[in-house]
This record gives structure tokens, C-alpha cells and sequence, in this order.
């Protein structure tokens, strides 16, 4: 066994944990913000995701699993908007993580989202915004090289209305910088899914 390797890989796991259960507890105290906002009668908070996602792109080493968590602001009053036009003008305000395992990019993004309902369960989802990530900017034998910190991100999904409040929708993201800085353009793209909960 390659020792270094070895230790270097649980010591990448172990940052990654502690990376995951920050952002763990940090996602019960925006629930509990949340449960107190609502009961004093104001919604700040729209809707919150947590799952997992892995990278789909060729040039990746190993396969990662990256625990991840969303939260869906509605400044706009998307929920309100009646039809496809009014939705268009009214999309809500996500911020996220999806936390980097194995010497993978840890990413933290933000950004528009449209949702449109296809029928009483069944729904589409785009968002467009920005990512950081903490990603290596030429290639390594880990993966490829991305160019800049800051990038451009995108995704699309599909969900389903499990009821009123849970939802769950698959969902493919990619982060690349267009060729906007100087340096490789590899990107990132990652597929997954998560459960929604809407307060």
C-alpha cells in the first residue's frame, strides 16, 4: 500500500467531514432562524434542499460523492406568479455549497432559479449565477484544470411535488468560465439529487 497516499486520502476525507458537518449545523440554525421568523408571521426563507451529487465529466479520478445544501429565497413572490410569463419575471434567489470530497473543488454558488410546473406533481427547474470554488486552476492527475476561482454555473433539473411541503428533483449542474480568464477551461459538472422542503 502507498502509505502517503493513503494518509493523504484520510486526511482529505477528514477535512471533508468537517467541512459536511459544519454546513450540517448550519443548516439546522437556518431552521430554526426560519421556525422563529415564521412564528413572529414573516417568511424569509422560501425553501431548503440538502443531497448528494458526483461528477459526470470525463478527465475526473475516482468517483465522489459531494453532500450538498441549497436555500431558495422569493424576494420576486415567484409562488404568487400565475403562468409561464409572470414566472419568468419572478425567479427566486438560491445560495448553496456542495462540498468537495477526495481532493474534489468544494463549490459555494448563487444565483437565479425559474421553476415551472408541468402538472400538479411534476416540474422543471433552471438556474443561471456564480460559483467559487477551491478547485486546483491548471490540471492534475485529480482532474481538470479550472482557469479561475470564479466561474460561471448553470443547472437544470426535474422534480417531483412528493406533497405540499416535500419535494425531490434530479438535477444536473456545470461550472466553467467561458474563457473569460486566462488558463484551461475544464469545468465542472456534476449530477445528483435532492430533497426539498418548503416552509
Amino acid at each position: 500500500m502507498n502509505r502517503p497516499r493513503f494518509q493523504a486520502t484520510i486526511e482529505g476525507n477528514v477535512i471533508a467531514m468537517n467541512k459536511f458537518w459544519r454546513l450540517t449545523s448550519l443548516t439546522f440554525l437556518i431552521m430554526f432562524l426560519q421556525s422563529s421568523i415564521a412564528n413572529a408571521g414573516d417568511k424569509v426563507f422560501d425553501e431548503l434542499r440538502f443531497g448528494v451529487s458526483t461528477s459526470i465529466q470525463n478527465g475526473d479520478a475516482g468517483e465522489q460523492v459531494f453532500p450538498e445544501i441549497t436555500v431558495f429565497l422569493d424576494p420576486f413572490d415567484m409562488n404568487s406568479a400565475q403562468g409561464w410569463k409572470d414566472r419568468l419575471a419572478s425567479p427566486r434567489v438560491h445560495f448553496g455549497a456542495s462540498i468537495g470530497t477526495d481532493h474534489q473543488p468544494t463549490q459555494i454558488f448563487s444565483g437565479l432559479s425559474w421553476t415551472f410546473d408541468l402538472n400538479d406533481r411534476t416540474f422543471l427547474e433552471a438556474g443561471f449565477g456564480g460559483v467559487w470554488h477551491d478547485g486546483p486552476l491548471k490540471k492534475t492527475e485529480n482532474g481538470p484544470g479550472l482557469g479561475c476561482h470564479l466561474l460561471f454555473r448553470e443547472y437544470i433539473g426535474v422534480g417531483y411535488h412528493l406533497d405540499s411541503n416535500w419535494d425531490v428533483i434530479g438535477q444536473v449542474s456545470h461550472a466553467s468560465h467561458a474563457d473569460l480568464c486566462d488558463g484551461p477551461n475544464g469545468g465542472m459538472t456534476r449530477a445528483g439529487f435532492q430533497i426539498g422542503y418548503k416552509f
